[in-house]
């Protein structure tokens, strides 16, 4: 196992070894996403891409609810981890999976039971609402292998190995994109086909995180008589975990009345600025990622009791991401045109110039985000759960706002000046409360 103890040896060499396996990960997860848009909407048409489309922000709320409780949760076992309490790592972990199994169910229930409901809250056009309830009934059954995916994984990078999660979603999203062909193309089985795919191949990471923890993680493997939940954990992760899954969710949340107005648009509009979107989630994914490495690293060595080693996690932090700013931004503009025309079904113009217009404007702001992951790292690292909250919660109720203003007059590309706008407002209340507790001693 590739466990990475942060405590000694260089901080920077821990960022990038540890967020650049992320970063393959998610890219080959973002990989799958577009293959999954260019099957359907070469296959299926326009409509149907509208509707998976559609489904995006309710998909995306479930995803980072779920990740928001294993990022909680991880933070707990990294400090753990750090300060070598195995055996509170592991009751950590067990407590983690029981909740987490409860709770998807819950989900899935809920979320069979009043899909059309969210369908038409986020304004589904008529033509696209018959596929895009098939679609979401089916991945709402994928949420109960989504949840406990993102709980395992979170577990293994906990203890600094971030290289076997992104094996196991190399391997998932190989086995989506084939069984999509199958499904889609070959059976011609439509939009729940696509989705049944996706289920299937979430189904298979969670094996093989299984697999891998029996197999090569003893501090993870759980024997039957571990298999028990510990309140007063169970307390502390439901406390920095709900903060988290509401922080996480909070984005999309307001994406789903984001995309709402978007979806008054009308349909061009709409898959003009999902695609668009699945672009610059490439472009942000190192930032991600590196935001992810902080916060491992600042919850191993605030375990060890080694407060500077902590901010020195988040100077290293903030340099990569500055660096990282004029390739992305260079790399976004070569090739915005190529992308969108992949991604767009054929003989759609309309679709790939309006797309373009938004990334132009999109990547001359992409190191606002680079700012905001970082420091977020950091104080989930603190265990600041609270202050991560309110910042997104500032960001995204700016960003809706001025699109509910803006977008019905300008059009999609206001969206991308309105989320410059929310990750101004945002860095300025994070750096003020870092600067204050600085001031008090308290970082």
């Amino acid at each position: 196992m590739a466990k990475r103890d942060m405590t000694r040896g260089s901080v920077t060499r821990h960022l990038l070894s540890y967020a650049v396996p992320m970063v393959l990960g998610n890219i080959m997860q973002l990989t799958y996403n577009a293959a999954d848009s260019v099957i359907i909407s070469k296959n299926l048409g326009q409509d149907a891409l509208a509707a998976v489309s559609v489904c995006d922000p309710i998909m995306t709320v479930m995803v980072l609810g779920a990740s928001g409780m294993g990022i909680g949760a991880s933070v707990l076992m990294s400090r753990f981890y750090g300060a070598k309490e195995r055996e509170k790592l592991r009751r950590e972990f067990s407590t983690t999976l029981l909740f987490g199994l409860f709770f998807s169910l819950a989900v899935f229930l809920l979320g069979l039971a009043f899909a059309p409901e969210l369908l038409r809250l986020i304004r589904t056009p008529a033509s696209s609402f018959p596929q895009a309830l098939t679609y979401l009934r089916v991945i709402f059954v994928g949420f109960l292998f989504t949840f406990q995916y993102n709980i395992l994984s979170s577990a293994l990078r906990s203890l600094g190995d971030s290289r076997a999660p992104v094996w196991f979603l190399g391997i998932s999203c190989a086995v989506n994109i084939c069984l999509d062909l199958l499904f889609v193309v070959l059976l011609h089985m439509g939009v729940a086909g696509a989705g049944l795919a996706t289920v299937i191949a979430e189904a298979v990471s969670v094996a093989l995180c299984v697999w891998w923890i029996e197999r090569r993680v003893p501090d993870l493997s759980l024997r039957r008589e571990d298999l028990r939940v510990d309140r007063a954990l169970l307390k502390e992760t439901l406390k920095n975990g709900a903060l988290t899954a509401l922080q996480q969710a909070a984005q999309p949340v307001g994406k789903v009345l984001i995309q709402g107005t978007i979806n008054l648009q009308g349909v061009t509009a709409i898959d003009a600025f999902n695609n668009a979107c699945r672009i610059d989630d490439y472009a942000r994914i190192p930032t991600q990622s590196n935001g992810s490495a902080i916060m491992t690293c600042a919850a191993q060595n605030r375990g060890a009791g080694q407060p500077e080693r902590v901010r020195e996690a988040f100077r290293q932090g903030l340099l990569i991401a500055f660096v990282y700013y004029p390739v992305i931004f260079l790399i976004v503009q070569l090739l915005k045109v190529p992308a969108m025309r992949l991604l767009a079904p054929d003989d759609s113009p309309d679709i790939v110039a309006l797309g373009v217009e938004y990334l132009t404007v999109k990547a001359f702001f992409f190191i606002l985000p680079g700012v905001t992951n970082a420091i977020q790292g950091f104080f989930r690292g603190m265990g600041s759960m609270t202050v991560v909250l309110i910042s997104t919660l500032i960001q995204i109720s700016v960003r809706t706002v001025l699109v509910l203003l803006f977008v019905p007059r300008y059009g999609i590309t206001a969206e991308a000046y309105a989320c410059a706008a929310g990750w101004i407002c945002m860095i300025f209340f994070e750096f003020t409360v870092y600067f204050a507790r600085r001031k008090k001693g308290l970082i």
